[in-house]
Formats: structure tokens, C-alpha cells, sequence
């Protein structure tokens, strides 16, 4: 063995082999004074401490003494838009004078305004901004997120974009996934001829994206004003049949149809969701579509929350994600979101730590090797500095971080950076 951990309140919210609804949320399975070993990255054994010690307590590995803290899987955040350069401060105060989204978008600010930084940008660029965004991510406990182009809006750039996630991922630390949106926003080229862009988009970029692995998801904003629910189902279609899995912003401002496609289509998430339908409840649910909730775009836009109470009594598996991004929701803490999940969206913490680990690794489709501390799966998780994962909540604004690993390799520790 390479590690062992000992002495854990561990929670190792268990596979079920597949995404987790209703009362199901509820269970961490919890072992006291628990424990386990890795190799090569890799979960071999879990049980009691006393267990672990005695079978691997004389093999030539690190022990790592949790000391009664709570050990969980590292967070898997299922979507962001971590790849961006500068910031929109100047938005954010514009919004608190009373300008939405939309007007801020239709007047050529929020996504638009970003897309002048990144096509400026270099491949090189790009990708140490996002190195080095990875490391604040590792600091609040996730240890994989999913990342989004979409700040490019032209062939080049979208594709410049998702090249530097690659360029990230095959440095090694990082484990990101990455995900085609060249329909995040109408560029404004095209503003007049949006068509046209949506067949460059079907014709010219999923094609390519695909065939050069640059992505293993594609995405729509599908909203009023930006994508109808018609293009939606043209563009996402296109990248299913381009061997792309699906997901879609749906149901955030307002509800134009955009989640009743998962009836249609295979969607993996419907993200958002602040407006979602009973409609597009059901059919959510007969899609087998997971709700991915993003309360740090509600908070920060000072909208309404999604009904998340209503969309686990209905049966349908929710994951919670940060939407990291330079606009809507500028934070890469997902205790922030487990947070919101449970004081302003009404998830008990039991199903806001579902969402953040094991649901949250279905909406990305890699919950098979991450999202629970199970034999076989990735060595990726987090030591709290308390003995529960209630402190997640309860002691809001800090850090309950005391060190995250990523496949059995430590890349955060509280303990380095205190004064």
C-alpha cells in the first residue's frame, strides 16, 4: 500500500450504482473510527480502523492519522466556467443599481464582455490562468470539475478554449472535464443572422471537436433571448450523433420548454432550474436526467432559489455545483454552495453532501471511478478540520478544509498556509 488513512469519522457516502433520490441522499454511510488504504491512487480496502492497521499497519506506506475529523469524498463540482481571464466587478455593481442579466448581455456586457479577453488570449495563457485557478479549487475541497468553453463564440476561440483544458489535464495535477458551449451566447457578428452561427456551430465545430477528443460533453444556454428550445434540440442532437454526451442550461430566467427535452433527447443534467415547470419535472424524471443546482447564481444575482425541495419529492437526483465564472457566480468554494443548499434552498446536509460528491459525479458521468470512498474508485477526498460534515454548513464563512488529496496525493493543506 502507498497510504493509509486511520482514527476517520468517515463518511463515504456509498455507491448505489446510480444517482441517489429521496430518502437515499440521506444515507453518508458513516463508519466510526474508520479507515482505508491506497495503491497507486486507488482505493484496495475499507472498515474500521483497527482493521486497516492490522492488515497494513507493517507494509512500508504513510499512515495519515485523521485524528476523529470528518474524512468525505473530495467534492466533484459538475459544472463551471473556469476558463476565463479578468473580471466584471463593474457588472456585479451595475446589478445592484438594478440592471439584469439580460440587459447586461443585450447591451454587450456579461458573456460577450468576456469573450473580448479570450480572444485576445493564447492557448498558454489560458491554460495558466486555469492552473492556476485549479489550486483555489483544490483549497475548498474539490478535487475534479467540469469546465465549459463557451467564451469564445468563434470556431478558433472555442476550440483555443477547450485546448487548454487538454493542455491542463495532460499536465497531470488537474482532473478536469471538459465541455463544448459555442451556444453560450449569440456573438455578436451574428447578431443578426444567428442561423448562420448555429451552422457553423452543427457543421464546423462539433464535428471537429469531436473528432479530436476536445470534449466529452456539449451544452446549450437555453433561455429567451439566447438559444429557443427548437435550436436547442438542433445543436444538442447534432452532438449526440458526434458521440458528445449532453447537458443544457435550462429553466434559469425563464421557462420556455428548455427541460421538457429531456423526454427527447438523452440529457445527462438539466442545470439552473431556477423556473423549472411541472412539465419539465416529468419529464426529467422520465428522462433519467439529473438537476445539477447552481445557488451561487441565484445568491449572487439575487434571484429566487431553484425548488429543490420540490425536485427531490418528486424523484428526481439533484447534484449542486458552483458555476464558477467571472459574471454570475465568481466562487470556487463548494462549501459556499453546500451552504446555500441547505439554509436557502431547504436540502437537508445529508443531500447537499449527495449532490456535492456521488450525484454530482453522475452529472458528469464518472461517478464509476470518483464521488464516494469506495474499493476500486479514485483515492480523491477531503479531511475537515471538525468531526462532522455538519460544520460545513453550521460554521459558515471559513474554510472547513484541513487537506484534500487527489488520487491518494496530497494538493491542499490548511496546515502550510496558516500564519
Amino acid at each position: 500500500m502507498d497510504l493509509i488513512v486511520v482514527n476517520a469519522n468517515l463518511y463515504t457516502v456509498s455507491d448505489i450504482k446510480r444517482p441517489k433520490t429521496k430518502d437515499e441522499m440521506i444515507d453518508l454511510h458513516f463508519i466510526e473510527n474508520g479507515g482505508f488504504a491506497v495503491k497507486n491512487g486507488v482505493i484496495k480496502d475499507v472498515g474500521k480502523t483497527d482493521e486497516i492497521m492490522k492488515k497494513y499497519f507493517n507494509e512500508a506506506c504513510e499512515i495519515i492519522d485523521a485524528k476523529n475529523r470528518a474524512v468525505l469524498p473530495g467534492f466533484v463540482d459538475p459544472h463551471t466556467h473556469a476558463v476565463f481571464l479578468g473580471t466584471r466587478q463593474n457588472e456585479f455593481k451595475m446589478r445592484l443599481e438594478g440592471k439584469t442579466y439580460m440587459e447586461i448581455l443585450n447591451a454587450g456586457g456579461g458573456i460577450l464582455s468576456t469573450v473580448k479577453k479570450i480572444r485576445q488570449a493564447s492557448v498558454d495563457e489560458l491554460a495558466l490562468s486555469l492552473l492556476e485557478r485549479i489550486e483555489l479549487f483544490f483549497e475548498w475541497g474539490t478535487t475534479t470539475f467540469e469546465a465549459k468553453s463557451g467564451y469564445g463564440l468563434d470556431f478558433e476561440n472555442e476550440i483555443k478554449m477547450l485546448k487548454a483544458i487538454k493542455q491542463v489535464n495532460d499536465a497531470g495535477k488537474a482532473q478536469i472535464i471538459p465541455t463544448f458551449i459555442g451556444a453560450h451566447a449569440v456573438p455578436v457578428e451574428f447578431k443578426n443572422s444567428k442561423e448562420k452561427y448555429i451552422d457553423i456551430i452543427i457543421n464546423e465545430m462539433i464535428p471537429y471537436v469531436a473528432e479530436n477528443s476536445l470534449a466529452e460533453f456539449i451544452d446549450v444556454f437555453c433561455e429567451e433571448g439566447v438559444y429557443t428550445q427548437k435550436e436547442t434540440q438542433r445543436i444538442l442532437q447534432a452532438g449526440i450523433e458526434n458521440g458528445l454526451k449532453a447537458k443544457m442550461h435550462a429553466d434559469e430566467i425563464k421557462a420556455i420548454g428548455c427541460s421538457e427535452l429531456a423526454d427527447v433527447l438523452d440529457i445527462t443534467s438539466c442545470d439552473h432550474l431556477l423556473k423549472i415547470t411541472d412539465k419539465g419535472l416529468e419529464a426529467m424524471k422520465n428522462g433519467n436526467s439529473i438537476a445539477t443546482l447552481l445557488p451561487g447564481t441565484a445568491f449572487s444575482l439575487k434571484e429566487s432559489f431553484a425548488p429543490a425541495r420540490k425536485i427531490i419529492d418528486f424523484g428526481i437526483p439533484t447534484a449542486v455545483a458552483t458555476d464558477c465564472n467571472p459574471g454570475s457566480s465568481y466562487t470556487e468554494s463548494m462549501p459556499m454552495i453546500i451552504t446555500l443548499a441547505v439554509l436557502m434552498m431547504d436540502m437537508m446536509p445529508e443531500e447537499a453532501v449527495t449532490s456535492a460528491t456521488i450525484n454530482a459525479a453522475y452529472a458528469i458521468d464518472k461517478a464509476q471511478t470518483l464521488g464516494s470512498l469506495d474499493v476500486g474508485k479514485q483515492a480523491d477526498f477531503v479531511i475537515l478540520k471538525d468531526e462532522s460534515y455538519l460544520f460545513i454548513p453550521y460554521h459558515y464563512g471559513v474554510n472547513p478544509i484541513w487537506q484534500t488529496y487527489k488520487k491518494g496525493k496530497k494538493v491542499f493543506d490548511a496546515s502550510s498556509t496558516d500564519n
